[in-house]
């Protein structure tokens, strides 16, 4: 165990971004005698002064936070700074009533196609509706789901319904939609998640080739055996395989010609300040490249101005997410929108809600 001590960050984003080249450094790796070897890491973060004021408290923090990083699937890091254990438990005991009571709803998100500008697929993405808060965002539930079993629970919900849904879009004449899906880290390790996601597309009789299953790069090479087995087992049933937040894990790219991946997402992360930043623009110009040279599909999150469109666009990225083109929205608006843009005799069908 080694202990990093920054005194010269702004809070805990600065720390963050620190965690990050520190697991790609360790990632990266190592050739010994004709073998080449990996090691992964498990960081936990404590900032003064909120977790702590004195030397002794912050590293029991942050010791508690990397464990917290070891259970929720390793090669990660966690913040110290988290709801107390009974304050926890009450939100999952909350969690599991709004399972059973169908407050968990769906919102999508279109995936557009830049050059057409048409949209060609959806991603679904979680909310809780409760009664007393309103609508809340998966940030203030989804970590306490994925420190129980619950997330297995919701995860499944959330495919079952959005290949549900898809599916009546497509009855509906609405075109033939993909729509993409979010995995867990403990959903992917499931022994029978294949079975599971082929039970589903039988029950919703939704294509398999109209299902997109997201995952990460720190997701895949938790078990990379596992992993590729996995995916093996999904691709036989025409399900396509997304890899997200592309750029902000692994360091190395090997996995990319080991594992049959059909998308990388590139993270908002690299696209936010594409104006201004001429790194961000060259990471970008990699990777749509690399892509194309290794015929995978690319897509840009976070998308909200002209200026990262244009610049999308003349480096021939294949699509793009972000509010530029619509929030997440329900289902119905969703589907208002889709009529729209079929009655409408432009060719550039954005979502603008």
């Amino acid at each position: 165990e080694f202990t990093v001590l920054l005194s010269d960050v702004a809070d805990g984003r600065g720390a963050a971004t620190v965690a990050r080249k520190i697991l790609d450094s360790i990632i990266a790796p190592v050739v010994i005698d004709g073998h080449e070897l990996k090691v992964t890491t498990s960081i936990g973060i404590a900032v003064f002064p909120g977790d702590g004021f004195d030397a002794e408290t912050l590293l029991k923090n942050a010791d508690r936070a990397m464990y917290r990083a070891k259970q929720l699937g390793r090669n990660n890091y966690q913040y110290a700074t988290t709801p107390p254990l009974d304050d926890r438990l009450m939100l999952e005991r909350r969690l599991l009533q709004a399972i059973d009571k169908d407050e968990l709803i769906l919102h999508y998100q279109p995936i557009v196609e830049i050059a057409t500008q048409r949209v060609v697929g959806a991603e679904a993405l979680v909310r809780w509706n409760d009664p007393s808060r309103g609508v809340l965002p998966p940030e203030s539930f989804i970590p306490a789901a994925e420190e129980s079993d619950l997330i297995l629970t919701i995860g499944e919900w959330v495919l079952r319904t959005g290949c549900a849904q898809m599916k009546r879009w497509h009855d509906a004449g609405l075109g033939r939609l993909r729509l993409a899906v979010n995995l867990s880290p403990r959903q992917f390790a499931q022994r029978d998640l294949a079975s599971r996601v082929g039970r589903v597309l039988e029950e919703t009789k939704l294509p398999g080739n109209c299902l997109e299953l997201e995952i990460t790069e720190s997701t895949v090479m938790q078990n990379a055996e596992a992993a590729l087995s996995t995916m093996k087992l999904l691709k036989a049933m025409g399900v396509r395989i997304s890899i997200d937040d592309f750029g902000t894990g692994y360091s190395s790219l090997s996995y990319l010609k080991r594992f049959p991946i059909d998308t990388l997402k590139i993270d908002q992360e690299f696209v936010r300040d594409l104006s201004a930043d001429v790194n961000d623009q060259a990471i970008i110009t990699a990777v749509v490249s690399m892509a194309r040279a290794l015929k995978l599909r690319v897509v840009a999150e976070g998308v909200e101005t002209e200026a990262q469109l244009g610049f999308l666009q003349r480096e021939e990225c294949a699509e793009m997410q972000g509010f530029l083109y619509s929030r997440p929205v329900a289902p119905a608006e969703f589907e208002d929108a889709l009529r729209r843009t079929l009655l409408s005799a432009t060719t550039g069908p954005r979502i603008q809600i």
